[in-house]
């Protein structure tokens, strides 16, 4: 069955139907604290502008731009 076809099958039946066909199963979920931090930092509107342009062309998020400058930053051999 492809996908499509299961996602088909879903969409017009109800898992209650099928009910006497399951298992239980435990779940055991690891809700650790993340281990990243916002940091948050004030910049000029312009800068902002300008950081969100140059993201905006390489495919990234704001965040994710600054994040990778920063690690390029600490991995260079000046910093």
């Amino acid at each position: 069955m492809t996908y499509e076809e299961e996602a088909h099958f879903w969409d017009t039946h109800d898992i209650t139907d099928y009910e006497d066909e399951t298992e239980e199963v435990e779940i055991i979920f690891d809700l650790k604290k993340p281990r990243e931090k916002i940091v948050p930092i004030r910049m000029q509107a312009e800068l902002r502008d300008r950081l969100d342009q140059i993201a905006r062309s390489k495919g990234l998020n704001l965040s994710t731009l600054i994040r990778m400058w920063l690690m390029e930053k600490l991995q260079s051999p000046r910093s």
